[in-house]
């Protein structure tokens, strides 16, 4: 089994979207899958022209000359991907936004109406990848992610393929260089992502249990936001004083 991680975070490897994302894998080579972990942040991703060459005089091929073109092939060959991104004002960053809309490639353009009598485009493949979502936000509510699960059941039935695993993360902030206090139930959540990654892998699902762990806060909305706000008094006063000994 292939999976293929595609991380859209500025922050590449110092985000906790990477965190979350490098257990889920270890997990998953655990249990017998090939996996790669690719930073868009690191690849050259121009936004798509809307010109529709790659369906009509280079079909299959976009004209645009970047990273898009070893991309394509990585995504296609999978049989499971991961879009991976940080909420950005309730949706995927610009980085991932510019991926997904360079994918038009790998769809024909002609119409066809599903099964629920709404269009999409045709088939280009036989088979296309499974997909799984890797998300966290900065906010402590996981009703932040609304927008990503429409937008990626969407996405899956423009692909002909489907949404097998959503692993959102509220209150992403404390996954990296949390304080003493916290790391026990980090490394606890840590461990729940690594044991989804072998699910995955073995059932290409997650048991009802893991889902419900999965959505449990590591720590109360209150003390959450306690940390958070006295975190932000602390680098405003940082600069402030920095700027006042300048």
């Amino acid at each position: 089994m292939k999976i293929t991680a595609f991380n859209g975070s500025p922050r590449g490897k110092k985000g906790n979207t990477h965190i979350m994302v490098e257990e889920f894998l270890n997990g998953a080579k655990e249990a017998g899958a090939d996996v790669e972990n690719i930073f868009l942040v690191e690849k050259e991703i121009n936004h798509c022209l809307g010109c529709f060459n790659c369906w009509v005089k280079t079909p299959g091929k976009c004209v645009i000359k970047d990273d898009i073109e070893e991309l394509l092939p990585k995504f296609i060959h999978s049989d499971i991907v991961i879009f991976a991104t940080p909420v950005y004002v309730d949706n995927v960053t610009g980085i991932m936004k510019n991926f997904m809309d360079r994918l038009i490639p790998l769809v024909d353009p002609h119409f066809e109406k599903d099964e629920g009598g709404e269009c999409r485009h045709l088939k280009k493949f036989k088979k296309y990848p499974k997909i799984i979502v890797i998300s966290n936000c900065g906010f402590p509510e996981q009703t932040h992610f609304q927008v990503l699960k429409l937008l990626f059941k969407r996405i899956a039935r423009n692909m002909n393929s489907e949404v097998i695993a959503e692993i959102y993360r509220s209150g992403g902030e404390i996954l990296k260089d949390p304080p003493l206090i916290l790391k026990p139930f980090i490394w606890k959540y840590k461990k729940l992502l690594r044991k989804t990654g072998r699910e995955i892998v073995e059932n290409l699902r997650l048991s009802e249990k893991t889902i419900s762990q999965l959505e449990k806060p590591i720590i109360s909305d209150e003390q959450y936001i306690k940390g958070a706000n006295k975190r932000w008094d602390e680098l405003l006063l940082k600069s402030k004083m920095s700027a006042n000994s300048g």
